[in-house]
């Protein structure tokens, strides 16, 4: 149980949650995790740095560059479930029971 807890705990953040989602379809170096998240490199490294960790993301160096992947499609999951909550919660028909892929981005 406080593994799982664990788990949720590492999500509770917005920055991760969005690392997770650029992740979703493959790897990334940092420097473009970055850019896509509006956050600096270092605090995205400090960010990959506790996911791998977690065991949440592995990585795969090519010469200099550091590449950056999911896991596993569990955390990816995970994040996808907990917006289609929220979107639960702000009223109405929820986005995800509008189309077919129910792709949260």
């Amino acid at each position: 149980m406080e593994l799982a807890v664990e788990v949720f705990a590492m999500l509770a953040d917005a920055t991760r949650v969005r690392i997770i989602l650029a992740l979703r379809e493959g790897e990334l170096p940092v420097n473009q995790l970055a850019e896509i998240v509006h956050k600096s490199p270092a605090a995205v490294s400090q960010h990959l740095a506790k996911m791998r960790l977690a065991r949440m993301v592995t990585t795969r160096q090519d010469g200099t560059r550091v590449f950056y992947r999911l896991e596993n499609e569990h955390a990816r999951q995970l994040v996808t479930d907990a917006i289609f909550q929220a979107e639960h919660s702000l009223g109405g028909i929820p986005r995800h029971h509008h189309t077919e892929s129910a792709d949260p981005s």
